[in-house]
Parts: C-alpha cells; sequence; structure tokens
C-alpha cells in the first residue's frame, strides 16, 4: 500500500504544480454563478504540542488522552496550534473543538488504534435517540477549526471494513481468513467479526425499543462503522495538506456544513476499500475543494444532500467549487447521490482529470432518495481509461451494501415526492480517452433527464450515446468515436447535435 500510495502522491504533486498559476479566488470569480468567498478559520499564535500532554510518538503507545487534553487546553485558552510532531502516535478517537487546528509536522503519522473497544458509542446528531460510533477524527457544532500539515492520518480501516472475495486475489483473500474474523455462510463476504456480520439484524431490533441508550449499540458497534472525518454542522473549516488514508467508511464526510475549505490534501483507500468513499460532501454550503488527489475504494469526489422528513425547499447543498484535483481508481471522479431528496444546485467542477475510475462524470439516484438537482456546471475534464461511462445520468441506481440485495426501485414511484430530477447540466470542454460507454442517460418515466447541454464533447469509446426517458438534450461540437450506431433512443425526445436532431 505504502509504494502505490507514494506514486499516487507523486503523481498528484506533479499535476498540482502545473495548476499553481490558477488559484481559489481565480476559479471563485469565474464561476458561473456567484459563488462567495469562502473563509478560512484565523487562529491565534499559541502552540499546544501534544508531547506537553504526555504523548509519546513510539508507535505503542496509545495517546488518546494527550490529544484530548491538548485540544482541550487549546480551546479553552481561545485557540490555536495543537501540534504533533514527527512520531508515530497511536491514539482512539479526537474530537476537534471550536478554535483549533491540529497541524502535523513533515514525517508524523497519527495511525488510530485497531482495537474498535477503544470507539465509544456517541450522540452527534442532537436527537436523543440517534448513536453513531465515534469517528477517529469528528466535531459537532465546533466553528473555526483546521487540519493542516504535511503528516497522515490512517484510520485503520482493515480492523473495521467487511471484504467481498471477488474483490481481492485468492492469495490476499487466504491472509483475510487466517487474520481472524469470520466469513459468511455463502463464502463471498469476509467481516472482521461476528457482531459485524449480524450487525444489521441486530440494529433493526433496536429501533424496536420504545427507549434507546448508547449502550444498547454496543453490539452493534463493529457493523456501524464510523467515517475517518466526521464533521456535523460546523462553520468556517479548513483541510490542508494532510495524507488521509485506509479509512473504516468514507474518508471525509462533512453533513450540513457551512465555508468549507478542502486544498492539496492526499486521499487514498485501497480500492477493494467497502464504502471507501473519499470525500463525500452532504448538504454543506461555501465549500471549495482544490487542488487534491484521491484514489479510493468507492466514489472519488461526491455530493450528497438528505432532507429527511422535513419538506422540499431551498436546496441543502449549493455553492460548491471543486477545482484542480486529480482522481485515480474510484467508482466514479465526480459524482452526484445517490442521496438528492435534499436538492442540489450550484456546483462548479473545472481543471480536473479523471484517469482508471469506474465512471468518469457519475450522476445517480432513484426513487425514494431522489430530489432537484439543478445549475451544475463542469468544464475542462480530462479522463483516461474509464471502465465503464464516461458520462453517465442514472435514476435507477441500486445500492449493494456487503451482505445486501439490490433494493426494488417501486417503478419509478416514492413515497414523500422524493423523485430524481437532474436538470440543467452544462458540460463543455471534455476530452475521454477510452471508456465502454461515451455517454448514457436513463430518467424516468415522469421525470426524464432534461435540459443537458454539451459543448466541445470528444470521447472515444466502444459506445456512443444511450439515453432512455431523456429530452432537451442540446450537443454542440460533440464527436463520439464509437462503434455504429453511435446513437440509441428509447423513450427520449428533442436530442439536438449541432441543431439537428439525432439519428440512430
Amino acid at each position: 500500500m505504502k509504494k502505490i500510495f507514494t506514486l499516487i502522491a507523486f503523481l498528484s504533486v506533479a499535476f498540482i504544480a502545473t495548476a499553481q498559476i490558477k488559484d481559489i479566488a481565480y476559479y471563485t470569480a469565474k464561476a458561473p454563478f456567484k459563488m462567495p468567498a469562502v473563509p478560512v478559520p484565523v487562529f491565534s499564535d499559541k502552540i499546544f504540542s501534544i508531547k506537553d500532554y504526555g504523548a509519546v510518538g513510539d508507535g505503542k503507545t496509545l495517546n488518546t488522552t494527550a490529544f484530548a487534553q491538548a485540544i482541550e487546553a487549546c480551546n479553552k485558552a481561545g485557540g490555536g496550534k495543537v501540534l504533533v510532531p514527527a512520531g508515530k502516535w497511536i491514539t482512539g478517537p479526537i474530537e476537534l473543538k471550536a478554535n483549533v487546528n491540529l497541524h502535523t509536522e513533515k514525517n508524523s503519522l497519527v495511525q488510530f488504534t485497531a482495537d474498535r473497544t477503544q470507539y465509544p458509542i456517541i450522540n452527534m446528531s442532537g436527537d436523543a435517540k440517534t448513536f453513531v460510533v465515534a469517528s477517529p477524527i469528528y466535531a459537532y457544532k465546533a466553528d473555526n477549526i483546521a487540519i493542516t500539515g504535511d503528516g497522515a492520518f490512517d484510520g485503520a480501516g482493515e480492523s473495521w471494513r467487511p471484504v467481498k472475495k471477488n474483490k481481492v486475489t485468492a492469495a490476499a483473500w487466504d491472509e483475510l481468513k487466517k487474520s481472524g474474523g469470520v466469513v459468511s455462510a455463502d463464502g463471498k463476504i469476509w467481516w472482521p467479526s461476528y457482531d459485524a456480520m449480524n450487525g444489521e439484524s441486530y440494529v433493526a431490533s433496536i429501533k424496536e425499543k420504545k427507549e434507546i441508550k448508547a449502550d444498547d449499540y454496543i453490539k452493534a458497534r463493529d457493523f456501524l462503522r464510523p467515517y475517518m472525518l466526521y464533521f456535523i454542522q460546523c462553520k468556517t473549516i479548513l483541510i490542508e495538506g494532510v495524507t488521509l488514508r485506509n479509512s473504516p467508511k468514507f474518508v471525509f464526510y462533512p453533513s450540513r456544513c457551512t465555508d468549507l475549505t478542502i486544498s492539496g490534501i492526499s486521499v487514498f483507500n485501497e480500492w477493494w476499500a467497502q464504502n471507501g468513499d473519499g470525500i463525500d460532501i452532504s448538504a454543506c454550503k461555501n465549500v471549495v475543494v482544490y487542488n487534491s488527489a484521491l484514489s479510493v475504494g468507492d466514489d472519488g469526489i461526491c455530493m450528497k444532500s438528505s432532507r429527511g422528513n422535513k419538506a422540499a425547499g431551498e436546496a441543502m447543498l449549493q455553492n460548491i467549487l471543486i477545482a484542480n484535483c486529480v482522481v485515480y481508481r474510484a467508482h466514479g471522479g465526480f459524482v452526484i447521490g445517490s442521496n438528492t431528496d435534499g436538492g442540489m444546485q450550484n456546483i462548479y467542477v473545472v481543471d480536473c482529470d479523471f484517469e482508471g475510475s469506474d465512471i468518469g462524470i457519475r450522476v445517480k439516484s432513484n426513487p425514494g432518495r431522489g430530489g432537484l438537482v439543478k445549475d451544475i456546471y463542469i468544464e475542462n475534464i480530462r479522463m483516461k481509461n474509464i471502465k465503464e461511462e464516461a458520462i453517465l445520468f442514472t435514476t435507477y441506481y441500486e445500492d449493494m451494501p456487503a451482505g445486501k440485495s439490490a433494493p426494488n426501485n417501486n417503478g419509478g414511484e416514492a413515497e414523500d415526492g422524493k423523485i430524481p430530477h437532474f436538470t440543467n447540466f452544462h458540460i463543455s470542454n471534455v476530452v475521454c480517452e477510452g471508456a465502454e460507454t461515451a455517454i448514457s442517460m436513463t430518467g424516468l418515466p415522469g421525470t426524464p433527464v432534461d435540459s443537458i447541454y454539451l459543448e466541445n464533447v470528444n470521447i472515444t469509446a466502444k459506445k456512443g450515446f444511450v439515453s432512455t426517458d431523456a429530452k432537451d438534450i442540446f450537443m454542440n461540437k460533440v464527436v463520439l468515436q464509437a462503434a455504429k450506431p453511435l446513437f440509441k433512443l428509447k423513450n427520449s425526445s428533442n436530442i439536438l447535435l449541432d441543431g439537428k436532431p439525432v439519428e440512430e
């Protein structure tokens, strides 16, 4: 893993070095909508070294208490920098608090413990009945926070994640079985423990109780594996320079946060890491993802938005800028969904590379999790060696967690009006060298994919343009180098190429 990640880091540095001329301010001004200037946190010059609170960087000592005490002292003093010097620092979960910059020096590694009992069950949502496993790093309603520096954070993901047999080599599968854990009855999935394998049914039984406490979830802890970085309802956040790797689930999952800047980071999960997404931005506003490189086990840079039981209203995810990023191995380079019922608008993706991902631009949802997604702008994208679709829109996405079967899409119907609607997308200046399918669009009979504008797009693929339940697709200077017929249309109307209806 180290050699692979070193290569990725080297490639990302090479890519980033060519893009330094265009800074965040340039892209903010260039955005096709009114993108606000996203403020970054400001800290006092006080320094709180974790060594001063008893931390030992020997790769053996558990330093959970030292991290907690340093952060608490920094917070109570009005803020500043909590310093992680060079060394290997073993720790349990870290709670980040207001006005704290967790800063890592070069050659520092924060290694989260593989001992799952060190991760308590906590409440982070404000709902007294909702509990989660404490993430390696988490923050709740903390303003003016940062994680910066040249160090690395390792989430010990291998101790949490289930592994599908068909995703690893025979030798790797044999090593997994020797390491402990259990294998499912059908022999297809390795689980880190019996509790993890049976966690879904146990969680269902807990939810039937009238009164739920944190201790009720202890037996479900292994199943409810945490996100590596999990921020809820925080404001003015900076993640800069660090390496984030080997997460139990998603690497970074900010939810309902405002004013977030991610700059110059490297994110890595093994390609077979179950639910090993890179950066998943959920129902956030005013976000910048800049000059960063990812190679992960699921979606690369992903947008999510869920409204829960609230009525549909203003888009819960909006004003997102993604610039000068590179995604290597991933299920999708830039991704929207699958949860879109909270609504999304004003997303600008520019000057990005996707190489070796399953899908390049991936827009997905389904009835029951869908909502209005509009005003999306994607330009100056280079893709290479895409395994499936270069550009995909689908409203029939089937989520397939380990141990589950495909859900029924209910024939395009859903409760609470949670129907996916993708409209007003502008995709321009795209080059893709190699894909299975160039462009695929699948809407719903009553809610087609519509008002999609593609300009200066050149894709080499085995198959061309495929659509079902799509309308008002406007293509200008679009070249598809694929087998004929280039276009296969079903229940689709007003599909135009250079102003003329396409012919199958």
